[in-house]
């Protein structure tokens, strides 16, 4: 299931935030996931961009995604890439988008998890630069 599937490595590091509102945060820059429940609001974006008054914040994330948009019809893929990773014990912050698949494992587990996905069959490709806008740092 996970033979050749491209996956894409992220250069830069993440923070998960746990916010009181979206107020301030740019829905502009590249790589923001928000979502938002009756009991909070969250964000997972670049450490660089992590809001300075979030009310939680935890950084230290690397982030990947499959390369390429995945059909609804396709079944087991993030649980394949899970499986896979918690078999060495790497746990993962898994984020759906309407294209693709992301993941999120800790700093220390970042060359594991690599090798791991590499050992599993997925093709790594080189990790992409970080994305910079020109109204954002």
């Amino acid at each position: 299931m996970l033979q050749a599937l491209p996956i894409q490595p992220l250069e830069e590091g993440f923070s998960v935030c746990l916010l009181a509102s979206f107020e301030g945060v740019s829905l502009e820059a590249p790589y923001c996931f928000l979502a938002r429940t009756p009991r909070e609001y969250s964000l997972v974006c670049p450490t660089r961009l992590a809001p300075p008054g979030a009310l939680k914040r935890e950084d230290g994330w690397r982030g990947l995604y499959v390369a390429g948009e995945l059909d609804f019809s396709l079944v087991g893929i993030l649980a394949g890439l899970s499986q896979a990773l918690s078999r060495r014990g790497i746990s993962l912050f898994a984020v759906s988008t309407y294209q693709t698949d992301y993941l999120f494992v800790q700093q220390r587990d970042w060359d594991n998890a690599l090798q791991t996905l590499a050992e599993a069959g997925c093709a790594l490709l080189a990790p992409e630069p970080a994305v910079h806008h020109n109204n954002h740092p």
